[in-house]
Formats: C-alpha cells, structure tokens, sequence
C-alpha cells in the first residue's frame, strides 16, 4: 500500500512539473478513445439501422380469392409452427387495397383504383415474418413445396409466383450488412492497434525525458517495481483522464448527430439502446487503462535492463 501511494504521488508531482508532457498523452489518449469509439458507436449504428431493414423483410404467400377460410386458418396455423417464424398475419383483400392506396399515394393511385369500377384485384395474403430474416429463402421454398399451401396458392399453375419476398433485393441488402459487419470489426481493431502504437510512443518521451532519473534509483538499488509503480501510475491516470473526455465528447456528439438525423430522415431510428452506449463507455474505460498500463510497462523495458 505504501508503494502504491508513493507511485500516485510522484505520479501526481511529474503532472504538475511536466504538465506540457502528461497533456500531450492525455490528448493522445483522449483523441485515440474518440475515433475507436465513433466507430463502435458508428457500426453499432449501422447494425441497428441494418437490423431495423432486415426485421422489415416479410414473405407474402398470395392466396386464391376463392380458397375457403378455415383452409387458409388451417395453413395459418400451421406455418406459425415451422421453426424460425415470428408471426403470420392474415391481410385480406380490403387491406392490400388500402396498403396499395397509402403505398402509391403519389402516383394517382386513387384515380387507378377509381378505374377499377368497384373490384378489388389485390389478393389475399398471409404476411410472415421471421425471426432470422437471413432464413427467408429457406423458408419461402418450404412454403411453395407445402401441399396445403398448393390448395389455396393464388396462381396453382405457378406457385413460386405467389409468393413474394423481393429475393434479388434482399440477398443484395443481405451481402451488403455483411460486409459491413466485418468492415466494421477490421476498422475497430485497427485503430486499436494505431492508438496502441501512438500511446506508447508518447509514453516513451515521457519516460525518456526522465531517463535520468531512472537510472539514479537503479544505483541506489531501487528494484524494477519501485522505478515502474510511479510510470505505471502516471499511464493509469492519463487514461482515466483521457477516456473521461472522449466519453464526454462521444456522448455529446452522438446525441446532437442523432437528433439531426432522425429529424432528416424520420424513417429511421439513429438512436442506440442506453445499454449499448454503456458497454462503449465500459469498454473505452477498461481500453485506456489497458492501453495506459501496458503502454508505460512496455515503454520502460529498456529502461530497467541491467
């Protein structure tokens, strides 16, 4: 324990005497925090909007405007039993043509429907959602193979035309969320290593610029622990410090560029869940002490050699 005070104390005097040094590391620290942590937050983000458009690919299985209820409850309730199904919900033709109307509300969608003379040709449908989107295909050829499903198909002599689920469009977004996954995970450990690299190099002028005085202690006989506690002490501080400004900064930040965005684009949610901001806030902490800790024992190794 006494070691330890003596370390928080000498780390505390080498601030104020070589303040200019320890806020060199500090905005090291700090600016290296902020850009892994706008892109934790950032891909977060991105998988967040990327999860909102895949919980958005839905199946619609068309049905015959002819096909009995209890056949299509039946069915119903038969897929609402296959695995990785979320809900099925059944729409009928009423409702497409309203949805058709709100949908096409700019392309004089009133004056096609008013065409129509008072029939409805939208058919119809069973709109299914799945747990694991990315099983949509899988699901879609069970649902087509399905004798029940035949029964009741609004085209029989072409089931696969019944059911839709614009396949070209979701095994695009598919392939493109899954760079985007890794891309993410390639950059954040990237940037790891960069700011690793550019703390122990700040580090290292720090120590050297005490080089001196290390190599007193080691006459006098002080043992490596002694010499690194101070250093060691001085990294942990510099990055509580510096973690707490990015923190603050990201946190700031993320809420002022959220608002703009999901005031330009209300589709949206730009808005991260409040558990995933604190496992970044977590997570930047527990990286500026390992990068602190680490950065000061690894920088000194040349110091303490006999």
């Amino acid at each position: 324990m006494s070691n330890i005070a003596y370390s928080i104390r000498e780390a505390l005097r080498h601030f104020r005497r070589n303040w200019s040094t320890v806020f060199g590391a500090i905005v090291t620290i700090s600016l290296s925090l902020f850009i892994i942590g706008v892109f934790v937050l950032g891909s977060a983000m991105v998988t967040n909007l990327v999860g909102d458009v895949e919980d958005r690919v839905t199946i619609q299985a068309f049905l015959s405007d002819t096909a009995e209820r209890e056949s299509v409850d039946a069915l119903q309730a038969k897929i609402e039993g296959w695995s990785n199904i979320d809900s099925v919900r059944y729409k009928s033709k009423d409702e497409a043509l309203q949805e058709y109307k709100e949908t096409m509300s700019n392309r004089n969608a009133t004056d096609a429907v008013a065409a129509l003379d008072g029939e409805n040709p939208v058919p119809a449908s069973l709109v299914i959602k799945l747990d694991d989107p990315q099983q949509v295909e899988a699901v879609a050829n069970r649902l087509i193979s399905d004798a029940d499903f035949v029964k009741v198909a609004d085209d029989t002599d072409d089931v696969g035309a019944s059911v839709q689920y614009g396949r070209e469009t979701v095994e695009r977004l598919f392939s493109v969320t899954n760079y985007v996954r890794i891309a993410a995970l390639v950059l954040v450990g990237l940037l790891t290593f960069v700011s690793f690299v550019f703390i122990n190099n700040t580090i290292r002028l720090a120590i050297s610029a005490r080089r001196r005085e290390i190599a007193i202690e080691r006459l006098v006989g002080a043992s490596n622990g002694f010499i690194r506690g101070p250093f060691v002490a001085e990294g942990v501080l510099e990055a509580l410090i510096g973690s707490a400004l990015a923190i603050a900064a990201l946190h700031f930040g993320s809420a002022a560029l959220s608002s703009r965005l999901e005031n330009s684009l209300q589709f949206l949610s730009f808005t991260l869940p409040p558990r995933v901001m604190m496992q970044t806030y977590g997570g930047l902490v527990v990286a500026g002490l390992i990068l602190g800790t680490f950065g000061s024992i690894i920088a000194m190794r040349r110091y303490l050699k006999v």
